[in-house]
């Protein structure tokens, strides 16, 4: 794969970029500029390396550990596993977390962590070796713990990754009765919640859903209003890109392109999700699914196809000037952080289309670690105390009501209107609560103060709400 296909590409101002939307916000705010600077600015950036033993010989380990915003405590961010990893795109993706959390209401500070690695190079005691060492780095350096900094998986890692960090973090830390809550997406059975693994890429369906409920909106675009039969592309079958398809597809989509970074298929009449999922495992890549009717060996061309909603949800950078003016959908729905650069957005919405923008669209995973965060300190499942007490309710009203009209429910009826909500289903009520509020809030203020773009307002909403807590501390009059 190479740079020239756009397809999981590096580039070094990151960083610049998501200031660069900043200082566009900025211009609907009377804040003082040094707070605007502080707001802008990376608190704490932490490089280091280790080295490993693999087999007879040493190799060294590259590393960072960024908190961008102390505004609000804890830090919160991912990990990311990758050999194209840089300091960049650390600072980058802490400074998106901590506005991700303020549009959101999540009380955080920002923060992201990289290890620079491909982790199919390595063995799963070498990953475990590194992942330990890493967090032993982050706990030496008071980098780590629920009340300073709470890592989350990020590409490359999940919860087999962050069991190894709560354990090591536990390890080091015997007594400590929060321990678990120094990180999550964890399993389940190590306290994890229900609904995190998914809960990106279900964020990212919510907000598509939401972005298109607007009938006027959609009408600018030709377009009708709702999820129905909308025809989606989607770059990337990880846990972001997956999910997001699969629930925008339950919404009424039809999925017409798949892109990864071993190529891309397209059917405008539609693709099979898991078909195209049980294809890849079997063969190693979606290429080759026969009910393709088009298929690229270059991924970026699969961006280009004819499609409503585009919905990137890989890595930065996919969208740039040498590509924005092919890509034929209306809507782009950014699953992954920074997909779209900052004079390609500005292409995109000159010619009348709608971003749906990242620091929004993908909070869900970060809305359901605050989640589990919470359920770690309290000690308590969601649901587990009040559940039974709600169905036994909601069964005698049921009773009453049958008792007084002289009708009887069926038991499905019966267990339907009784039933008691799991933690799954108070997870997933949250989540999307929390993604329908967000997206008005942003949508109201950009029609209120005539922004340009919804990531401008959604910019201009983080740093308000940011500028208010640092007014709050003290530190500004």
């Amino acid at each position: 794969m190479t740079k020239e296909n756009n397809l999981f590409s590096e580039e070094p101002h990151f960083y610049a970029d998501v200031c660069q939307y900043v200082d566009q916000a900025a211009k609907y705010s009377n804040h003082d500029v040094g707070l605007l600077n502080q707001i802008k600015a990376c608190n704490s950036v932490y490089r280091f390396q280790f080295p490993i033993r693999r087999g007879n010989s040493f190799e060294i380990i590259h590393a960072w550990r960024v908190e961008h915003s102390h505004h609000m405590s804890p830090t919160k961010g991912g990990i990311r596993y990758s050999d194209m990893v840089n300091e960049d795109e650390v600072m980058a993706l802490a400074a998106l977390m901590t506005y991700k959390c303020a549009i959101v209401n999540v009380p955080f500070g920002g923060a992201k962590g990289g290890i620079k690695i491909n982790p199919k190079d390595y063995t799963v005691a070498e990953l475990e070796n590194i992942t330990r060492r890493y967090t032993v780095e982050l706990i030496k350096k008071n980098f780590i713990g629920p009340g300073i900094d709470v890592p989350a998986p990020d590409y490359g890692s999940g919860e087999r990754e962050m069991s190894w960090i709560a354990d090591t973090y536990l390890t080091m830390n015997p007594g400590s009765l929060d321990a678990l809550a120094c990180v999550t997406g964890k399993p389940i059975a190590l306290h994890g919640i229900a609904g995190r693994k998914e809960a990106t890429g279900r964020g990212v369906a919510f907000a598509v859903r939401e972005c298109v409920s607007f009938a006027d909106d959609m009408k600018a675009l030709g377009l009708q209003a709702g999820v129905a039969n909308k025809k989606i592309i989607v770059q990337g079958l990880g846990n972001v890109g997956y999910n997001a398809a699969k629930y925008l597809i339950e919404f009424g989509a039809i999925l017409v392109g798949l892109c990864e970074y071993e190529g891309a298929i397209y059917n405008e009449n539609g693709l099979d999700l898991e078909d195209v999922v049980k294809h890849r495992k079997e063969t190693g890549s979606i290429l080759g699914y026969s009910k393709a009717t088009k298929e690229f060996k270059d991924s970026g061309e699969g961006l280009e196809q004819a499609c409503d909603i585009l919905v990137p949800a890989a890595l930065e950078n996919q969208i740039t000037d040498a590509n924005v003016r092919r890509i034929q959908a209306k809507i782009i729905g950014e699953g992954a952080n920074g997909p779209t650069t900052p004079t390609a957005a500005a292409t995109f919405l000159e010619n009348g289309g709608i971003i749906i923008p990242d620091m929004y669209a993908n909070a869900g995973g970060v809305t359901v670690s605050y989640f589990e965060w919470l359920k770690n300190l309290s000690h308590v499942a969601f649901g587990r105390m009040d559940r039974r007490y709600d169905e036994t309710t909601s069964a005698n009203i049921v009773k009453i009501i049958e008792s007084t009209t002289g009708t009887s429910l069926s038991p499905e009826q019966r267990l339907l209107v009784s039933k008691g909500a799991s933690e799954l289903e108070l997870v997933n009520s949250g989540l999307e609560d929390t993604m329908i509020r967000s997206y008005h809030e942003i949508r109201e203020l950009k029609m209120t103060k005539n922004v340009e773009s919804l990531r401008t307002a959604a910019f201009v909403l983080a740093v308000d709400k940011i500028a208010v807590s640092y007014m709050n501390m003290g530190i500004w009059p």
